[in-house]
């Protein structure tokens, strides 16, 4: 079966060179491209895309405003593809949050050989994404929480030694899988330490967006840090996370280090590091994603007693990661997104 692709961006060399590139693929056929949005809508009025590969920055219509027409309407999975990434973290957040299933970063120079260099990144990107489950969204109301004042603080909670952890993997759909089950979470639940697969620069702002909407506190994690009831440390973009024993404490440690299961933060990475530093003390928890990464590290935490739980496909955005995990034996539980939140919250 062929995905058929429209390219919407406003440069004449990137359509070129990504037609080129995804038209190798035997299984993808870019059918039409597009400067801008006004121009896409015609072109899909002819033909419906299976995927959109789409830029940001571009004149009479930016890319996230034709984004959020598009999943109110008729929702249709979409791969940003933009420069934007390395100079406003936050715009390609919102993206995510709107629905979009992936973001490819361009450099500002070199486009062209970073395009050519990306092959099978652009063709695994667009075959996942072909294959995602899309839901339609509304346009975007305001954001009454982000100006509620903040609920009151436990302080022998956040203050307590904790004698247990979660941890959570998660890569496409992860975005939007984290922030409805954090924004469900009260502020007694365990320390969680999160790695969600983001470049550099992605990841603070996805911290901070999430601390305005949860009740929880969320931070970019650094080294030291303690996991403590009620806080919810992010593995910063470019570095492993790992869970470390300190006492009777719990603490985490970040550093640059080799990709593990080509992604660096590695969801096996954290997982090992919580079979080993807490044992059964730890619950594991593998969401949306594509790829293996996170299924032999959560099978090393089913085997040292820890409790272990997969996403069901029906829920995914893309169901790589957390099927890898369900063959390989390592979820000893599959729930729904629906259901998650009251885990983590201590109530099932």
């Amino acid at each position: 079966m062929t995905i058929n692709v429209l390219v919407v961006d406003d440069s004449a060399v990137v359509r070129q060179v990504l037609t080129a590139v995804l038209n190798e693929a035997p299984d993808i056929q870019v059918y039409a491209t597009a400067s801008d949005p006004i121009f896409a809508q015609q072109q899909m009025q002819k033909k419906w895309p299976d995927v959109i590969v789409l830029d940001i920055e571009m004149p009479r219509m930016d890319g996230l405003t034709f984004l959020r027409r598009l999943m109110s309407e008729q929702p249709t999975p979409v791969i940003i593809c933009s420069s934007l990434a390395e100079k406003g973290a936050e715009l390609s957040l919102q993206a995510l949050s709107a629905g979009a299933i992936d973001i490819i970063t361009k450099p500002q120079l070199g486009v062209k050989d970073f395009l050519l260099d990306a092959k099978n990144l652009l063709w695994q990107t667009v075959r996942g994404a072909a294959g995602a489950h899309v839901a339609k969204r509304g346009l975007p109301a305001a954001a009454v929480k982000l100006n509620a004042p903040a609920p009151a603080v436990d302080l022998v909670a956040m203050t307590a030694t904790t004698d247990s952890i979660i941890v959570i993997g998660t890569s496409t759909g992860g975005t939007q899988a984290l922030e409805q089950i954090l924004a469900k979470v009260p502020r007694t639940c365990p320390g969680i330490a999160v790695v969600q697969h983001m470049p550099e620069k992605f990841t603070a702002a996805f911290a901070k967006r999430l601390d305005g909407l949860c009740e929880v506190d969320i931070k970019e994690a650094e080294s030291g840090d303690r996991l403590i009831p009620g806080r919810v440390l992010i593995a910063p973009g470019g570095h492993h996370l790992e869970v470390q024993r300190s006492g009777a404490q719990y603490v985490a440690k970040v550093f640059r280090g080799p990709s593990v299961n080509r992604h660096c933060p590695s969801v096996d990475v954290l997982f090992r590091s919580a079979a080993r530093a807490a044992g059964r003390n730890a619950m594991g928890i593998i969401l949306t994603g594509m790829g293996d990464d996170g299924a032999r590290g959560l099978l090393e935490m089913r085997q040292a007693g820890c409790r272990t739980i997969a996403q069901d496909e029906a829920s995914c955005v893309v169901f790589g990661m957390p099927k890898e995990a369900i063959n390989l034996g390592a979820a000893k539980e599959i729930m729904s997104l629906a259901q998650i939140p009251a885990v983590l919250g201590g109530k099932v």
